[in-house]
């Protein structure tokens, strides 16, 4: 006799938002079987809260909730901070970064308890189906993956909460709560509602971690931020754990107007979003490291950073993690890294950072071939020697013009 189909068991990406939510009920209505949910902490904060037993209430099996906070800094934050990845200019790439770890998470999961399939709740117009199912690619690629957005008659907020209410699911959100918000320990993302028309400034009472910089304080905050080969490990003098360390910065320069977004992206499946982001943590740690490289790495080094910064964070964006290329740059990077310790002093001021100073033993500058006062080390008479050099190739490109001019008038005079 054949071999009976195994009773489904999915195991789903699970937030406790709106569209996961509802997405519990219709895994059984139209797969069976069992749906076991799963959480990453990765900072959503009290997002967390009694998040089990909603999931139950939904209709799951089970709901795994895992605290992936530090990994989340050191293994994936960290090394795109080092990297001085940025995306379309501005982008700190807060969620792209947090989803290859909450999938990983998930693939763990699935494996324990004896998985059929994959879910998540990720929209067919979005960029985290991408990060999520390329993390299943790589981790998972014998597993079937189940995408409802792809799948069910669900086109709009008030069609999912209309489900969700026939089918007496709990939801938070409402018809007034416009905003699809995304939170971990590193920022907070809001799209949606008027923030769609991008000519729309956002209200004040869109923001989460941020104050607004005409409410700030009219004084200066003075923060130091310390380095150890390119990772962040105090403050002012303290040393802190990397939760603890964005979670201090995140206080700080929430307090002084720091970090917000305003930004219209390129999604990867080909249309501009518009998105506002707030990241006061981490727009400090960038300037911060940003001073430092320019401290302690010479000019050639600093534009091969230049040009890998970019190309990271197109991977980060894209959801390319798990793969060789991200191994290979991290190497470039750590390799970079190892002169990049040391202190910057950063003054903070209602929205702006500027540096203050900079201090390290690695340091490049030296004042004594700088000074315009008289020094013993530097000889400017041989500047005119590097300059003639430096400039060979264009003298010689000059004097083949100018004796290719000459000779038709030679010619003529014969």
């Amino acid at each position: 006799m054949p071999n009976p189909t195994p009773r489904p068991r999915i195991v789903l990406a699970y937030s406790g938002g709106l569209d996961t939510s509802i997405i519990v009920p219709w895994l059984k209505e139209n797969y069976g079987g069992d749906v076991i949910c799963v959480a990453a902490d990765v900072g959503q904060a009290e997002e967390l809260d009694g998040l089990e037993a909603k999931a139950i209430a939904s209709g799951a099996a089970e709901c795994y909730v895992q605290d992936l906070r530090e990994e989340f800094v050191t293994g994936f934050v960290w090394p795109t901070l080092r990297a001085g990845a940025t995306y379309g200019r501005k982008y700190l790439l807060g969620t792209s970064m947090a989803r290859p770890i909450i999938a990983r998470a998930q693939v763990e999961i699935a494996r324990k308890v004896g998985a059929t399939h994959l879910a998540h709740g990720c929209t067919g117009k979005g960029n985290d189906q991408v990060r999520f199912e390329l993390t299943y690619a790589a981790l998972a690629p014998d597993l079937p993956v189940i995408a409802p957005w792809r799948e069910w008659d669900i086109r709009s907020r008030e069609d999912a909460l209309a489900y969700a209410a026939e089918h007496k699911v709990p939801v938070a959100a409402t018809r007034e709560k416009i905003y699809s918000r995304d939170r971990n320990l590193w920022h907070v993302s809001h799209e949606g509602g008027p923030l769609e028309d991008p000519a729309h400034e956002p209200e004040s009472d869109l923001f989460l971690l941020t104050r607004s910089p005409e409410s700030a304080p009219d004084r200066p905050a003075y923060v130091t931020i310390e380095f150890h080969e390119g990772y962040p490990v105090a403050v002012n003098g303290e040393a802190l754990g990397p939760v603890e360390l964005i979670g201090v910065l995140n206080e700080i320069g929430g307090e002084h107007g720091i970090g917000r977004i305003d930004l219209v992206e390129d999604r990867l499946v080909g249309m501009k979003s518009r998105g506002i982001y707030e990241t006061p943590g981490g727009t400090i740690l960038y300037a911060a490291h940003s001073e430092l490289e320019q401290l302690v790495l010479d000019r050639r080094t600093l534009s091969l950073k230049d040009m890998v910064a970019p190309r990271y964070a197109d991977l980060v964006y894209e959801g390319r993690w798990w793969t060789t290329e991200r191994i290979a740059m991290d190497a470039l990077v750590d390799a970079t890294q190892k002169r990049v310790s040391g202190s910057v002093r950063l003054k903070l001021y209602r929205g702006s950072v500027t540096v203050a100073g900079r201090e390290s033993a690695n340091s490049l500058y030296d004042e004594r071939f700088v000074t315009f006062g008289e020094d013993d080390v530097y000889q400017q008479a041989d500047a005119a020697g590097f300059i003639r050099l430096f400039g060979l190739s264009a003298r010689v490109a000059a004097l083949k013009e100018q004796e290719a001019a000459v000779a038709p008038t030679l010619a003529a005079a014969d």
